[in-house]
């Protein structure tokens, strides 16, 4: 089976499972596992042709929401899984967003600039008939960017504007770059974006602090050792350590956040290794460092300083493994698994990736009384601060960084209260099917 399908399989089985538990019907479940369109087309640049897709699941709760990804192994069952997730993800936080997903099968690295601009202009009028600021909202994935963005909203619009006959002005401009998000600041892009999916993931792990802090944590943590782990993790006085797998943008942003928040980022990783400095080390330098280097190996950052007697090397895999307060999974799919789940240690695990725990190793891990926040909850502030450029494009605003964080704070912090108070009601406490849950009795609830 490959990946993409075993994607599918899980986020369908996953939807099945929380749907019975809800006493959802046969048929209602039926239609939260069916695409309500599928979009698989074929165009051509130059003398070759492309495959390419653009799937919206749901959009019982608004406008289809989700990237568009450029990578030569894109396949149907893929972006079918990443636009089932999208609707469960955008249901979590409350966003009046459906899913969709879209992407082209291509390697875009073998590609010049020129050829990159073609592709994503005929990529966008190959599925400019069913996108639309109030049908679907593509955004940046996968080797996408606010370029590639710039590029198909100006396709878009000199589409919209010929066919519409529409009077160019600044309100329509508006509308018409509200059909994309993730775009360039000067294109209608918004200020705090390409921070976004860290800086939620770090507004998540303090909520989820705050709330351990209080009396509840008596009932959630029947075991002596781990109630003691957590009593002492949640005192948060500067001692609370994280390990950081991945140092892309998510990762990198998380680690930054955090470390300004007081906490002690004592390990971070790329895809060649990791740095573990118990002191703690200072993201900004070890980005700085890694920069220069071309990866994080020898990058033992403190302060300013950069230098071997501060920390050492260690494996990715020895990164998971680590006894810590918090672990971050900000890489890849599936990195913690049957395989290495029992030496997992870490009290706490945030899914900044997507799908980073196996459901074996979730439900194992979960039986430990770790706690595991689901990606659909941790990594979504990027898909928050997408619909906060949405909406100040459809209504001619433009808002300073510091008003989009502070919308960003209260959406995310919002979202993990109602699925706080689910989880908290199990006799074992589990958020991610407590998300699951109050994403699907949204949609469900809003379905036509």
């Amino acid at each position: 089976m490959n990946q993409g399908k075993k994607m599918l399989k899980s986020a369908q089985e996953v939807i099945k499972k929380t749907g019975k538990s809800l006493g959802l019907s046969e048929e209602a479940i039926r239609r939260l596992l069916e695409p309500k369109a599928i979009h698989e087309l074929n165009f051509s640049v130059g003398n070759k042709l492309y495959k390419s897709y653009r799937i919206q699941h749901n959009d019982s709760l608004g406008p289809y929401k989700g990237g568009i990804r450029f990578h030569a192994e894109v396949n149907r069952d893929e972006v079918q899984a990443l636009a089932t997730l999208m609707s469960i993800k955008c249901a979590v936080v409350g966003l009046p967003f459906g899913g969709g997903k879209g992407g082209v099968a291509v390697n875009p690295k073998e590609l010049t600039e020129k050829e990159l601009e073609e592709l994503s202009r005929a990529y966008v009028r190959a599925i400019s008939n069913f996108i639309g600021p109030e049908i679907d909202v593509p955004a940046p994935d996968v080797n996408t960017n606010s370029g590639i963005m710039a590029w198909m909203v100006d396709e878009y619009i000199k589409l919209k504007v010929k066919s519409e006959k529409l009077k160019v002005n600044g309100k329509t401009i508006n509308k018409l770059r509200s059909a994309f998000t993730g775009k360039p600041i000067e294109k209608g892009g918004t200020l705090g974006r390409t921070e976004a999916t860290g800086r939620g993931g770090v507004i998540i792990l303090q909520a989820l602090l705050a709330k351990l802090q209080q009396k509840v944590i008596q009932n959630l943590f029947r075991d002596p050792e781990s109630k003691k782990q957590m009593l002492k993790l949640v005192q948060h006085d500067g001692s609370v350590t994280i390990a950081v797998q991945g140092f892309g943008n998510v990762g990198y942003y998380f680690a930054k956040f955090a470390a300004e928040e007081g906490f002690k980022i004592i390990s971070a990783s790329d895809s060649k290794g990791a740095v573990l400095v118990k002191e703690g080390l200072d993201p900004k330098e070890t980005l700085k460092c890694k920069e220069e280097k071309g990866n994080i190996a020898g990058c033992y950052c403190v302060g300013s300083v950069c230098d071997i007697r501060y920390g050492r090397a260690v494996s990715n895999e020895d990164l998971l493994k680590l006894d810590i307060d918090v672990l971050v999974p900000a890489a890849l799919e599936n990195a913690i698994n049957s395989q290495n789940m029992k030496q997992i240690k870490a009290r706490i695990i945030v899914e900044m990736a997507n799908g980073p725990v196996t459901e074996e190793a979730y439900e194992y891990l979960t039986r430990k009384g770790v706690v595991i926040v689901p990606d659909v909850l941790a990594n979504s502030g990027g898909v928050s601060v997408s619909y906060l450029e949405w909406y100040q494009n459809m209504h001619s605003e433009k808002w300073s960084e510091d008003k989009v964080n502070k919308r960003l704070k209260k959406i995310m912090e919002e979202a993990f209260s109602s699925i706080w108070d689910k989880a908290v009601k199990y006799e074992r406490f589990n958020l991610k099917r407590a998300a699951f849950e109050v994403a699907i009795e949204r949609i469900v609830s809003n379905s036509k």
